[in-house]
Formats: structure tokens, sequence, C-alpha cells
């Protein structure tokens, strides 16, 4: 059998015919690039002492992750990434409410394997930034990496309007961008305009609670941090 036979044959083999399941997986790859290049900026800013990434590497790579997360999957699955942006299409009558739930497991699951992705990348560097002690608060404190926690000032109510009032704009911005009888994106720059739209929010919503804007984006990483090492106290509000 020749080469090319042989890759044809593969090809026919490995292709996936059912549509949920491509796009099941489409969703897993887009929200796995989203969330592990969103924790590696992160990673890169606290774990080495803001001499390789700052708070605008931070802000400029996560936007740039949600450009490309779409570009991955945007044909395929809608690159929801996000389960606050799949239930603003179920609620739309644009997306069915049946594939709700599982859009927002496999989000999940995408987003705590991205955060363990991170983990093992940039496994040195946490340790020796932590002085070998996984923690959650204090001035070697590395959860933030994965997960969001707001500022010392911030209390529980503001913490959860300022979540509501980001977590809106995002999806008006998005949902007015992406519907063709209002004035259209040129057809493929859709991506990059959400990109920009994301950076705009996360440098003017950012400082209360890190802006992330995604349930499973905190969840998933959060829900890591806990059967890695750093325990419980990622659930409390600190």
């Amino acid at each position: 059998m020749g080469t090319a036979a042989f890759l044809t044959r593969a090809r026919g083999l490995l292709r996936i015919r059912n549509q949920l399941v491509r796009e099941c997986l489409a969703e897993l790859l887009s929200t796995f690039v989203l969330i592990i290049i969103t924790l590696g900026c992160s990673a890169q800013k606290i774990a080495f002492f803001e001499t390789k990434g700052n708070i605008v590497t931070s802000y400029v790579g996560s936007a740039v992750a949600v450009m490309v997360g779409i570009y991955t999957a945007g044909g395929i699955s809608g690159a929801h990434m996000n389960p606050a942006f799949s239930l603003a299409m179920c609620l739309t009558g644009q997306f069915p409410w049946w594939k709700f739930p599982i859009f927002v497991v496999v989000q999940t699951f995408a987003s705590f394997i991205s955060a363990g992705a991170v983990y093992i990348l940039y496994y040195d560097a946490i340790w020796h930034y932590s002085n070998g002690t996984l923690t959650v608060s204090g001035p070697r404190e590395t959860a933030s990496i994965f997960a969001t926690y707001p500022d010392d000032s911030v209390s529980v109510a503001n913490g959860f309007v300022d979540q509501v009032i980001g977590t809106g704009v995002l999806l008006v911005g998005v949902m007015g961008l992406l519907d063709a009888r209002n004035k259209p994106v040129p057809k493929g720059l859709e991506p990059v305009v959400v990109a920009l739209l994301v950076l705009s929010i996360e440098c003017s919503m950012g400082a209360n609670c890190g802006c992330p804007l995604n349930p499973a984006r905190d969840f998933g990483p959060r829900l890591f941090t806990y059967v890695a090492g750093w325990g419980p106290e990622v659930f409390r509000w600190v």
C-alpha cells in the first residue's frame, strides 16, 4: 500500500461523522486553546516576579486567545468557549437547550485540563516562586495563576455586580457584532473584533475581580487547584 493510499485510509478511519461528537471535540479544542494561553500569560506574570510578563501582556494575550479559539472551531461548534455565551444563545433561540449542559461540561473539562497543562509547563517556576508552599493568599500566592480572586477592597455584592455587568457587556457586544441585520463586521474578521471587545472589557473592568467573564474559565481551573494541592481555600472568598 502506497503512502497516499495509507493516509487516505487513515483519514477515513479517523473521520468523525457524528455531528454532536464533532461539535464537542471542536468546543473542547477551542476552549483548551483559549484557557491554556490565558493561564499561561498569568503564569509568566506571577511565577517570574513580573520580569517576563505583566498586566498588559496578560490582557493582550487572553484577548488574542479568544480570537485563536474562535478561528479554531467557530465553523464547527460556534466556539462558544463560555457557558454564559451558550446560555445567551439558548435564550435567543440560536442554540438548542438540550445541548447546553453538554457544552457546559465540555467547556469546564477543557478548562480543567488546560490548567493541568499550564501547571506542568510552569511546574518548576511555580514551586520556586511559592517557596514550596501552594497558597491562595499572601505575598507568594500562586492560586491566582489559575483562577480569579477579588481585590481586598471588593465585597461579595460588588463582586457579583462586577461580573454581571462585565459579562453582560461581553454578551451584548458579541450579539451585536454577529447580528447580520446590524452593521456587519467584514466576513472573516469577526474573531478579531470580538478579541478587541474582550480587551476593552479587561482594560476597563478588570480591577475588581480579574475579569473572568466565563464560568468555565474560572471554575475548571479553580477545581484543578483544589485537587492539585491548593486545598479547599480556593473556593472561599478571599
